[in-house]
């Protein structure tokens, strides 16, 4: 792969990044703040991503990969995916907001498995290579971040009107990337083969099949972070909220690099289970928390991020990778990220908005009772920490593979 492809890339992978960066981290923060929507309400707007991301696999499976070269395909979603976000960003009222989210959510999701694909068409080695370019999405969304919380306009409508100039931006770019025909033209492919059904015979692996469970039910918990931590942290009096959040995304980083080093030394089963057991910890530390003298257990539940991401999900990937027969590799990817990106943070959303909503203040009061809002998911972090300690089983899924 040559010098100008590997740019070409690399800024691909920064614009996708800093497009769902912009807005989502804030979103929580404005509909409630600033539109005064209901905790529901927000989690439901929330939940639009998680649900897109059960429909994407469909759509790229089934369409984009058999008729459409990807960078037409990338650009006509994000020209559409700009419009959709304009469109959020000048409605008032719940239905319009959540009907203009999930139209842009639609569009969205479907570009982070075309901006992979075209990615990996043009390297030689994907395993050297992907990483370095890969990173550049991450530091896209510390870029909007650091952008967003510096402005100090996190509960306006300035983050969505951020993310739909970058994303009418990355549209006009992806006619310029390298072109990639569509790689399954003319094969023949089922609904079940794009939802990653053939790998449903991988559940008479007990170990797996915990491993399938425990990956489901510990996303409930992790969609109260992604949802309300930047509404949590502006209520408690965190200056530059959305700039400390990218705190995170600079631990992920440094962890990623790091992990195979913990990787030969743990395992999978203890790397898995030290990512649940810092999501369960990130929440007792927001839960005791405040903006004041222990403001330092915010920062650090935030840090955590690195953590709480690579050593579950990351993990969570090579293990399947591992496991899964060749034929059905992909299959099992998909089915994995259907039930954690999809199904499991999809009924996290409508669970944590109601939580939020339960624990709102009553008026003349403003904000949220937070130590009530954090404690929920600690404790239902720990209950699957616990469940999968006992229940999955390293070796046998290691001689199962064999």
């Amino acid at each position: 792969m040559n010098t100008k492809v590997r740019a070409q890339l690399s800024v691909m992978m920064f614009l996708q990044y800093f497009i769902w960066g912009s807005w989502y981290v804030t979103l929580g923060t404005y509909l409630t703040s600033g539109l005064k929507f209901d905790g529901g309400q927000t989690g439901n707007a929330y939940s639009t991503i998680n649900f897109a991301a059960m429909i994407a696999p469909i759509f790229v499976g089934m369409i984009a990969d058999r008729f459409f070269s990807s960078e037409k395909v990338l650009a006509l979603l994000h020209f559409m995916g700009g419009a959709m976000l304009f469109l959020a960003a000048q409605q008032q009222s719940y239905p319009m907001v959540f009907g203009a989210l999930l139209a842009h959510a639609l569009c969205y999701m479907p570009t982070m498995a075309l901006t992979n694909s075209i990615a990996f068409s043009q390297m030689t080695d994907a395993g050297t290579q992907f990483p370095g370019i890969r990173v550049l999405g991450t530091i896209g969304w510390i870029a909007s971040g650091l952008l967003v919380g510096y402005l100090g306009r996190e509960a306006t409508v300035l983050p969505l009107q951020i993310g739909a100039v970058a994303s009418l931006v990355m549209a006009a770019y992806s006619l310029t990337l390298p072109h990639t025909p569509p790689k399954e033209k003319g094969k023949k492919v089922t609904f079940g083969d794009v939802i990653g059904l053939p790998a449903l015979r991988m559940f008479k692996d007990f170990s797996f099949s915990m491993f399938a469970l425990g990956s489901f039910l510990v996303c409930i918990p992790l969609a109260f972070y992604y949802n309300f931590t930047n509404l949590y942290l502006n209520e408690m009096g965190v200056e530059k909220a959305a700039a400390k959040m990218t705190y995170g995304q600079m631990s992920e980083i440094f962890f990623m690099l790091v992990m195979p080093f913990f990787f030969k030394r743990l395992g999978v089963k203890k790397m898995l289970l030290v990512g649940m057991a810092a999501w369960t910890a990130r929440y007792v530390l927001f839960a005791y928390g405040n903006g004041g003298e222990l403001a330092w257990m915010l920062i650090l539940g935030i840090v955590l991020h690195g953590i709480c991401y690579d050593f579950f999900f990351v993990t969570g990937q090579i293990y399947v990778d591992r496991k899964a027969p060749n034929e059905i590799r992909s299959a099992a990817q998909g089915l994995i990220a259907f039930l954690t990106y999809g199904a499991g943070m999809f009924v996290g959303s409508l669970v944590s908005g109601q939580v939020l909503k339960a624990y709102t203040l009553a008026a003349p009061a403003t904000g949220h009772q937070w130590y009530n809002i954090w404690i929920i998911p600690a404790i239902g972090a720990a209950g699957v920490f616990f469940l999968f300690l006992v229940a999955f089983n390293e070796k046998k899924a290691a001689a199962a593979t064999n």
